[in-house]
């Protein structure tokens, strides 16, 4: 696969996936993986579809999670991460890398609150629980039926 063709490849794949496995590494230095909502999964949030239209090059991948939970502690610690969609059904799969932020600016909060996650945030998108992490990758590995690739993003 060509770079335009791994692009394609690895957004259709951010954007139908579903769920997105976040790994981050704890204070022992062991990967812990778990499943996130993929807000960019545009069947499961259309709403957020005009959030990701400017992130296609970039690849920007939104989180929120609770402030409280041990991610969060984790990603105190060390920033660096991966993300990894897959179909399991014709057995693809990407993993993007790079340092993820937490995101402190409201306004990012407020525009991709759901108000069903009211059962997490009591309070809503300010909820000091609530928490979005951001993460630009730096590089995509991956694979398509036989055909594994990398590509650096930044």
């Amino acid at each position: 696969m060509n770079e335009e063709e791994i692009r394609k490849f690895s957004l259709n794949l951010t954007e139908t996936a579903w769920p997105a496995y976040l790994t981050s590494v704890d204070k022992a230095g062991f990967p812990q993986t778990r499943a996130m909502f993929n807000l960019r999964n545009r069947d499961r949030f259309p709403r957020l579809i005009d959030v990701f239209e400017s992130h296609k090059e970039d690849f920007m991948i939104l989180f929120t999670t609770n402030t409280s939970s041990k991610k969060v502690s984790d990603i105190h610690e060390n920033r660096a991460v991966s993300v990894y969609y897959c179909d399991p059904i014709t057995w693809q799969g990407a993993m993007f890398g790079g340092l993820i932020e937490i995101v402190e600016d409201s306004n990012v909060k407020e525009s991709i609150w759901h108000p069903e996650w009211l059962k997490y945030y009591l309070t809503g998108h300010d909820d000091p629980d609530h928490t979005v992490l951001r993460l630009f990758p730096d590089r995509v590995k991956g694979w398509s039926g036989s055909q594994t690739f990398t590509l650096e993003l930044r």
